[in-house]
């Protein structure tokens, strides 16, 4: 192309281009119409960013609450393990109570009854496999008065000033199930 050709060309294309009192090209209204159009329509990557943001927070939600109620889940069985056997313990308290009473008469220094060797050896073994399955005596005698642990069975005047308010007698033992009250003692207080 020679350079007159050239020159045309340019002519016929700033020909076609209207031109301001400037000489600045403007916009027609049909392109205006274009690029408002395209300016309302949303991007659609920030769409899909706005839709992973909402599913993430959605999943840290769910992941939180289902942590939440596993362990919860956890400790109640927890504490149902350490407590199945709450009803077998509380069923054998009375023969305990028998026990303990049967020994503590043959104790007595005036007592005709002996408590044989097999015998005392049985209630050792006894006592010792039920404090390893969790079960504990509760120490009251000469204990303050605890409401929440004892039972006062019966109120007597108090043998000295400093037995007021305490116990003096434990009519039957209280025990604990792994820290869990299964049977209050049930005692006498000095008032």
């Amino acid at each position: 192309m020679t350079e007159k050709d050239q020159l045309l060309v340019q002519e016929d294309a700033a020909a076609e281009i209207p031109e301001t009192a400037q000489g600045e090209p403007t916009i027609s209204t049909e392109d205006t119409q274009n690029q408002t159009v395209l300016e309302e329509q949303p991007d659609p990557l920030e769409e899909l960013r706005a839709e992973n943001a909402e599913l993430k927070d959605k999943y840290i939600r769910l992941y939180a609450e289902f942590d939440t109620f596993r362990r919860r889940m956890m400790k109640e069985k927890l504490d149902l393990i350490n407590t199945a056997a709450q009803d077998t313990m509380a069923a054998l308290l009375p023969v305990l109570d028998d026990f303990d009473r049967a020994k503590k008469s043959a104790d007595q220094a005036d007592s005709t009854e002996q408590f044989s060797e097999g015998v005392t050896l049985v209630y050792q073994k006894l006592h010792n496999v039920l404090r390893q399955l969790g079960l504990e005596p509760m120490d009251t005698q000469e204990q303050p008065f605890d409401p929440e642990y004892h039972e006062a069975i019966a109120e007597i005047p108090a043998p000295t000033e400093e037995l007021k308010g305490k116990i003096i007698d434990t009519i039957a033992n209280g025990y604990q199930l792994r820290g869990k009250i299964i049977r209050h003692a049930k005692v006498v207080i000095g008032k």
